[in-house]
């Protein structure tokens, strides 16, 4: 009989213990949850402030070439089709305010009419700086988009890469994946990425999966490819992106064209990863230098 209420008394406190136990990682779990929510609500605000900034420089702009378009009379040489010796007038950058805000930012990635619209760090003394780090440095889950160490904007390489995470928030390139559906494609072909010196503009060429592959792998990875100085290497970039495109864009290149890629995590297979390819077009803006 002591014996049983023995084994009574000792379930009961183990019952407590684990119910303890797991109040306590309910409490913890919740600490999480709110700390993760405050730090993207801050973390987006600050995005937010960033943006808006660039928006008001972008309306400054353009109420300024209105002006001068109005005012400014037509010269001869302009009248005659023939090019004035004066130099052209360069755009203000309207990321200006973000790039003097943190001089890790390379580049500011536009998708249109999507939530991709972010800086890109650039960090060469560690490539995983902003792995899970907002823009200030405070630790943050989503982190930012990072362009690849082997990746330069000056002088520039054959193919710069950007990766993301995949954030079930939509977060960064949590919305990257939306490129295997054709019809969203049509909608969203062009990308943007304004640097210190100019707005450049790509169109998208190819869209697949891959995965990040043992180094021992004889295969096509994507993610090495950085630069092309001779045809051979070019056309073994190009042909497998389009062999491997889920789709067909219709877009061509050529050698000497240059590329953004775009590369985020997914599951399909171990260390899968998702990738959007974009070609470098003609129009390209100019920005007046922000830095003297």
């Amino acid at each position: 009989m002591t014996y049983n209420i023995g084994m009574e008394n000792t379930r009961k406190i183990i019952t407590i213990i684990l119910c303890i136990l797991g109040m306590g990682f309910l409490v913890a779990a919740g600490f999480l949850f709110v700390k993760h929510v405050h730090s993207d609500r801050q973390s987006e605000a600050v995005f937010e402030d960033l943006r808006e900034s660039a928006e008001s420089y972008t309306e400054i702009s353009k109420e300024a070439t209105a002006t001068d378009e109005s005012e400014t009379p037509v010269s001869s040489q302009e009248q005659s089709g023939e090019n004035p010796s004066s130099p052209v007038e360069l755009m203000e950058n309207p990321y200006q305010d973000s790039f003097l805000a943190n001089e890790d930012m390379a580049a500011w990635l536009q998708i249109p009419d999507t939530n991709i619209d972010y800086p890109v760090m650039w960090t060469p003394r560690d490539e995983n700086y902003y792995l899970y780090r907002d823009f200030e440095g405070r630790d943050n889950q989503n982190g930012c988009l990072i362009l690849d160490t082997d990746s330069s904007l000056d002088p520039l390489t054959t193919n710069l890469i950007i990766h993301g995470h995949n954030m079930r928030s939509g977060a960064m390139f949590g919305n990257l994946t939306d490129y295997e559906d054709f019809s969203y494609y049509e909608k969203h072909k062009q990308i943007i990425l304004h640097t210190q010196e100019r707005m450049q503009n790509y169109e998208v060429i190819a869209v697949f999966r891959s995965q990040v592959f043992k180094k021992s792998d004889d295969v096509f990875k994507f993610y090495k490819f950085f630069q092309a100085d001779t045809q051979e290497e070019f056309d073994d970039f190009y042909n497998n992106i389009k062999q491997m495109s889920l789709y067909d864009t219709g877009v061509t290149a050529q050698f000497g064209d240059r590329f953004l890629t775009l590369s985020t995590c997914v599951y399909h297979v171990e260390q899968g990863r998702f990738v959007v390819v974009a070609k470098e077009t003609d129009s390209t803006v100019e920005y007046r230098s922000f830095r003297d």
